[in-house]
């Protein structure tokens, strides 16, 4: 027998052990990912755990079999919709097997309906392997696929992916060396200001809504040691970051950036390989480089450095459909995307830095990606 139930704050530990252990896992699944989502943005969410009832030393106990995180995400004068997850390009259902993995999702319409959700968004990757194959990028590109992300095989040592790489790739790293760049890594709170200084510019010269301060520091707070931040250096001026969530052996670099002005110095290609140097170092054998359109110059960025496409799955159940008994849309770009980011990406880097603080994270709330 299969129930399934709303979580409560003193799951978090049983979810966590779940998420660890299975094979399609992320580090947006941790529960850690939640508690950030309501500190900075104020979502509510609605995570579903699915246990089986078992016994274990003659005691009859309830063995988690699946699990799947929802976020109810509103905008201003709109009807809720659940999302799993967003701010991340996946976060869907991990379970057991199909049949658990449907009740889940079953489920999760029973939720919207009680809510007056209009949808539910659920983001996964076509196949989960822990190791992504030349099969699979065989299978990207003759599906002509659009966004992918991009997995890579990390070795257990440093020493070995730095010989792995080819010569052009190490001459770039070392570039960044002899222009005299150097970084810094770890995961202290006093690192997130010279992090939210890069990040900031670089999201006013992208035109994009700037995450809050707050959400960064929010999720130090719940990830700890399994986030990692990165710094690169000019002197004592940051001109790069990024940072990377852990779970288990598996890593994914949400966020990084760098000032364009510098670029020609490669800091980034001092940023990801600070990265890489500590995962391979520390036991981790996968790296999430995340989403990239297929073919466009962020995926020949991370296809340099060994990296595979896996598409994206990105499915969209609609609730008027569903009610109706009709086919769900399935689509693999974002449901939920904002009409109030298209008409301030025009005049957005025309803003002041400090206005672009200020207002973006009022508006990034609102945008699922």
């Amino acid at each position: 027998m299969i129930t399934i139930r709303r979580t409560n704050n003193h799951d978090q530990q049983v979810w966590d052990d779940y998420v660890n252990q299975h094979a399609e896992r992320s580090p947006y699944h941790l529960y850690g990912w939640q508690y950030a989502v309501s500190d900075a943005y104020q979502h509510k969410s609605y995570y579903l755990i699915a246990e089986q009832k078992s016994e274990q030393d003659n005691e009859a106990c309830n063995k988690v079999v699946g699990v799947l995180p929802l976020v109810i995400f509103q905008k201003p004068l709109s009807k809720p919709s659940l999302c799993a997850l967003p701010f991340c390009d996946v976060g869907g259902v991990l379970a057991d097997n199909n049949e658990i993995k449907e009740q889940l999702i079953a489920e999760s319409q029973s939720v919207a309906g009680n809510i007056q959700a209009t949808f539910i968004e659920l983001r996964s990757t076509v196949t989960a392997k822990d190791e992504p194959t030349e099969q699979s990028s065989a299978e990207v590109n003759s599906e002509k696929v659009g966004k992918v992300s991009m997995l890579m095989p990390l070795p257990e040592s440093s020493e070995l992916l730095f010989s792995g790489f080819k010569s052009k790739l190490r001459s770039q790293i070392r570039k960044a060396e002899k222009n005299g760049l150097h970084y810094q890594l770890g995961s202290e709170k006093n690192m997130l200001d010279d992090f939210y200084q890069v990040f900031s510019h670089n999201m006013r010269a992208l035109g994009s809504p700037v995450h809050a301060k707050q959400w960064f520091e929010s999720l130090l707070n719940h990830y700890q040691e399994k986030m990692v931040i990165s710094l690169v250096y000019k002197g004592e001026l940051p001109i790069g970051a990024g940072i990377v969530l852990i779970t288990g052996n598996k890593a994914a670099i949400p966020w990084a950036s760098t000032k364009a002005e510098y670029n020609r110095l490669s800091p980034n290609m001092m940023l990801y390989w600070s990265l890489l140097k500590h995962l391979s170092d520390n036991g981790v054998t996968q790296f999430d480089f995340g989403r990239s359109s297929y073919g466009e110059g962020t995926f020949k960025f991370k296809q340099q450095w060994g990296a595979q496409p896996t598409p994206l799955d990105w499915q969209v159940i609609d609730l008027k459909q569903y009610n109706n008994k009709n086919q769900n849309k399935q689509d693999n770009t974002p449901a939920a995307s904002s009409n109030l980011r298209a008409l301030v990406e025009n005049v957005w880097r025309k803003f002041p830095i400090n206005v672009t603080i200020f207002l973006g994270p009022k508006i990034r709330k609102y945008i699922s990606l």
